[in-house]
């Protein structure tokens, strides 16, 4: 056709009425000009108009009158209806009060619920999977997770339909979102409640929610934008690596989580104190399965460790900083060892608060690192403390125990305690000297003098002590394979012994010097709870001794081994020996304070503090020149306060000797069953225990509780 011929067949469509243009986008059954126009338009387009108009208007004839809005309402044609004679409604039975209101179920006339593997979390919530498990490897994960989340799970089972249909849709958007959480988009949960149960009688009284799921294909990663990563020069692979998340890995959202976590502590472990890491952004194209993962990180230059400044120099100066940091300058810097510089300074005691802040000294330049200094920020604690106690026992009568104590009196760290006891059988006046992270971490030097009397049923002493001591000790916060202490200890003792009628003896004096010193090796996982690893120590004293008028020189050794194992999940099963000598020297030249006891709470469970080996005339204890003791026992965690109590069945065994090597001829045993009940501090704990084969003045049974495991 030709265009002219095109216009007048338009002129003739728009006296129609018609709409002159028709986009085939906008209709999926549009067709051409070609088609909707005849051949009889083109070649007479007038005759073919009237012929429309005159079509037209026959149609319009045929058609029933239109209501004109305006008109008025007498005027408007009306359609009527008999109504009919006899309206017949069926009769409803009243319902009693307290009768039960069934609701009915359309087993029969509903659709089949798909068959699948079934998971019934309690008695009115049901899942539904895939029989094949490929399909949904992440299943018992998954359940674990939604029954701790479910809504229905939260309120007790009271047979409310009305409330388990509201909270069946809470539980669908959160299956629905779970299944996110793990990668699965195009999920779908279908949400059934009533008798859901086909295998069953229906139980019209207890209704159910049934969630048959299908999670559909698991998305997977498409592109990684990790921004400006590639900025951290040699260490962008280390960086990449910490981030283990890969194009074409399944996605999991709790995945982008901890990878974050993951690069950010790789970041502050390898020198980059400034660096920041911005939320991340998961888009999901639903067309490719698959989702672009954005997660801008800007490194921030690398760094190392310069100095530890103070903003209290007189008091802790940042020179003991430094010395307390487990970092030398010059060293990378790592966000761990700042962290644990905050916890140490914390840990003496002395501050309430500490703000540590990286402040840079030197920008990095020429392919070297930057320096930062670390501004410790430190607030004062309160530094004294006033205490006291008072007992009273039938075996040792009334105590009273005070202390004063100023922490750091002797800046820095430099601690004085001032402690006293007046009581019925022992009165002590002591002055203590410390100086905590002295020349190292976790180094103290104590210097201690004490003057003491002790009056028994068995023996009379009046003793004045000078004892100093040099040590690396383990710590809660840095817990070390090797530690060790020496030092040495003056003592003048004078004591008198009680003969069988009441009469004392003669005084004895004796003067003793020695130089005790200790190593332990510990490769346990826990300093006060250990479950794995083994802890061995050996300590040796040379001593001299003077005593009725001649000197008498010994050597006290004893040997410590313990050995954990786990052998369950809920099971550690503790054993322990120890072997104690003094080498040279006879009973009576060795004060009764430097001699081998056994027998209490952390040696042989069920008999009296130190009540086993020699006694005196009166049946007290009187310690010997050899030791033996051994424990076994079973660390049992249960369920109870949610793995919080654990149960310990016990038994242990030794013995004291007079001579240098032990009699097991006199070996005692003791065994019971102990309560441990953990806390963020350690276990506390309660051993109930009864003699095995007891001596003629040993209790039938024995209680201990203290801190930490008995070994």
């Amino acid at each position: 056709m030709s265009k002219c011929s095109h216009a007048s067949v338009l002129a003739a469509v728009m006296m129609l009425g018609l709409p002159a243009a028709v986009h085939a986008q906008d209709r999926p059954d549009a067709r051409g000009l070609d088609e909707l126009i005849p051949e009889a338009a083109v070649e007479n387009p007038e005759e073919w108009a009237q012929e429309g108009i005159s079509e037209q208007a026959a149609e319009d004839a045929e058609r029933p009158p239109q209501i004109d809005s305006d008109a008025p309402l007498g005027d408007m044609p009306l359609v009527t209806v008999e109504w009919p004679e006899e309206i017949g409604f069926a009769e409803i039975e009243p319902v009693e009060a307290g009768e039960p209101i069934e609701f009915a179920t359309f087993k029969d006339e509903i659709p089949p619920i798909p068959a699948g593997s079934e998971e019934r979390i309690s008695d009115e919530l049901i899942l539904v999977f895939p029989n094949d498990r490929v399909l949904f490897p992440e299943r018992d994960k998954f359940l674990d997770r939604f029954d701790a989340l479910s809504t229905i799970e939260e309120l007790d089972d009271d047979g409310n339909v009305a409330r388990l249909a509201v909270q069946a849709r809470s539980d669908q958007a959160l299956l629905e979102e779970l299944l996110r959480v793990y990668g699965y988009f195009n999920a779908t949960v279908t949400r059934t409640i009533g008798n859901v149960d086909q295998a069953v009688e229906a139980d019209l009284e207890r209704p159910a929610a049934r969630f048959d799921v299908q999670p559909g294909t698991r998305y997977r990663f498409g592109a990684i934008d990790l921004g400006n990563l590639e900025a951290a020069g040699s260490n962008y692979e280390t960086l990449r690596a910490a981030f283990d998340i890969q194009s074409g890995d399944f996605i999991s959202l709790d995945a982008i989580e901890q990878e974050q976590i993951d690069l950010d502590v790789a970041l502050g472990e390898n020198g980059y104190p400034f660096a920041a890491i911005e939320e991340p952004d998961l888009l999901v194209d639903h067309d490719r399965q698959e989702g672009d993962l954005t997660m801008p990180v800007e490194p921030g230059g690398l760094y190392n460790f310069g100095a530890v400044t103070s903003s209290l120099p007189e008091f802790l100066s940042g020179r003991h900083l430094s010395r307390i940091a487990r970092w030398d300058p010059g060293d990378t810097y790592q966000r761990s060892d700042e962290e644990d510089l905050r916890a140490a300074i914390l840990a003496t005691g002395l501050v309430g608060s500490v703000v540590l802040t990286p402040v840079v000294v030197e920008e990095p330049a020429n392919g070297q690192p930057g320096v930062v200094d670390i501004q410790a920020e430190l607030t004062e604690a309160p530094l004294r403390t006033l205490a006291g106690n008072i007992g009273i026992g039938t075996e040792v009568g009334i105590r009273l125990e005070g202390m004063w104590e100023h922490r750091n009196l002797f800046p820095p760290e430099g601690l004085l305690r001032v402690r006293g006891i007046a009581g019925t059988q022992e009165q002590l006046l002591g002055v203590t000297f410390q100086k905590n992270n002295f020349l190292g971490r976790d180094r103290i030097l104590t210097l201690d003098a004490f003057a003491t009397t002790i009056d028994t049923d068995a023996f009379d002493a009046q003793t004045v002590s000078l004892v100093g001591n040099y040590e690396r000790q383990s710590t809660l916060l840095f817990q070390k394979p090797i530690s060790w202490g020496g030092g040495f200890e003056l003592v003048a003792t004078r004591e008198s012994e009680l003969t069988t009628d009441g009469i004392e003896s003669p005084t004895t004096d004796f003067l003793v010097a020695a130089l005790p010193g200790y190593i332990q090796f510990d490769s346990s996982d826990d300093l006060l709870d250990p479950t794995e690893g083994i802890r061995a120590r050996i300590a040796a004293s040379p001593e001299i001794s003077r005593v009725f008028g001649e000197n008498t020189t010994y050597l006290k050794l004893r040997f410590d081994l313990a050995n954990y194992q786990q052998v369950s999940d809920g099971v550690v099963i503790a054993g322990r020996v120890r072997f104690g000598t003094i080498q040279g020297g006879e009973l009576d030249a060795i004060a009764p304070s430097r001699r081998f006891y056994a027998g209490g709470g952390g040696s042989v469970r069920g008999y009296g503090y130190n009540a086993i080996g020699p006694a005196d005339t009166l049946g007290e204890p009187s310690g010997g020149r050899s030791l033996v003791e051994a424990s076994l026992e079973a660390r049992v965690r249960t369920g109870f306060m949610d793995g919080a109590i654990s149960v310990v069945p016990f038994i242990d065994a030794g013995t004291v000797s007079d001579e240098t090597l032990p009699d097991f001829g006199t070996i005692r045993f003791g065994a019971g069953v102990g309560v441990r009940y953990n806390t963020t501090f350690g276990p506390l704990r309660l051993d109930v225990a009864t003699p095995l084969n007891p001596g003629p003045n040993d209790s039938w049974i024995a209680v201990y509780v203290a801190l930490g495991q008995a070994f």
